[in-house]
């Protein structure tokens, strides 16, 4: 895959790692900071964790849809690098630091590691306050389907499990996503692009799971949506209950999953270009007849024509085989939607 990897997962069950690869290599954290933003503004709220509404909204978003503009407020507000230095100090994280002297306002800068952030779910699930638990991993269950930014957020353990699962995931480098000028500071990379997913998996949060990714520059948001998932895919995540159904390519662009097998359809959303889908099961709808694509496209030039729609659980919606697999009328393999 062409990929740089940090991974570690850890079964609270067993007290022991079921897969570690480059558990201390740092990382850019992109979104994945936000954890340590909300802990240590929630840190001194006293025994009744009073919140302020305002404060509540802002933070929800921060946590369910990865909202850049909150997480900018409260890094301003909590003092930039210093929320780092106490996080670190206050989790025991040992090698989580403050974003490089060159980028201060730089929160998507703070290195990490897949072992810090183990230890970071750890304090959340084992040590926390009740309030503060249930407040930050309340809104992990409930990550919407894309970020704020519009970009889609389900790749990696959204994509490969079933509930139940938390996640704060973290992407960088793409299109409109942040970048900057500058390749490496204190040995982080800040310019490849990034993807990274964490959160827990299984019944009682039984495990813990953080993989941190880098792409070859240039890599498309789809490819390494794609690269991600297949990673995750790979790993033992105990506790964990995989999704059925057939893994598939897509091929286009802007294509939109539909509440119905049919362009009448409500739009529930749009496909990363050319990633994996999770198919379920298919079934007839419109017929849809695509057009001659460019002959070094999949399509080979020439138009495809289906009346069959694949079902994505993970969308809970349609897509026509048109932009599924081979792009054949009917998928192989794949059973019929009862």
């Amino acid at each position: 895959m062409g990929l740089t990897a940090g991974i570690a997962v850890f079964d609270r069950q067993s007290g022991r790692f079921t897969e570690q690869v480059n558990p201390d290599l740092r990382f850019r954290s992109a979104s994945v900071v936000k954890l340590l933003i909300v802990l240590d503004y929630l840190w001194d709220r006293g025994p009744a964790y009073d919140v302020p509404a305002a404060d509540r909204a802002r933070l929800d978003v921060m946590l369910r849809s990865s909202d850049d503009a909150a997480a900018s407020y409260y890094w301003d507000e909590l003092g930039g690098g210093p929320i780092i230095d106490r996080m670190v100090t206050r989790l025991g994280l040992t090698h989580t630091a403050r974003p490089p002297a060159t980028h201060p306002g730089f929160w998507g800068y703070v290195a990490i590691t897949a072992a810090d952030t183990v230890r970071i779910y750890r304090y959340l699930l084992e040590r926390a306050p009740a309030p503060v638990r249930e407040y930050v991993m309340g809104n992990l269950y409930r990550a919407t389907r894309c970020g704020t930014d519009g970009f889609d957020q389900y790749f990696g353990i959204a994509s490969v499990f079933d509930l139940a699962f938390s996640v704060k995931q973290g992407w960088s480098g793409f299109v409109n996503s942040g970048g900057s000028g500058q390749r490496q500071a204190g040995g982080v990379d800040l310019t490849s692009e990034a993807l990274h997913t964490t959160g827990t998996v299984g019944p009682g949060d039984r495990s813990i799971v953080a993989v941190y990714t880098l792409h070859p520059n240039g890599t498309a948001y789809g490819k390494a949506y794609t690269d991600l998932t297949r990673l995750t895919r790979s790993l033992t995540v105990p506790g964990g209950r995989r999704a059925e159904g057939s893994w598939l390519p897509t091929t286009g662009s802007g294509v939109r999953v539909r509440a119905a097998p049919t362009t009448s359809g409500g739009i529930l959303g749009t496909l990363p270009s050319a990633v994996d889908v999770l198919v379920g099961c298919q079934t007839k709808g419109e017929r849809i007849d695509a057009p001659p694509r460019s002959s070094d496209d999949r399509g080979g030039g020439v138009g495809k024509v289906s009346e069959w729609w694949a079902y994505l659980p993970k969308y809970g919606g349609y897509v026509t085989n048109v932009y599924v697999g081979s792009g054949s009328d009917k998928l192989p393999g794949v059973p019929d939607c009862e």
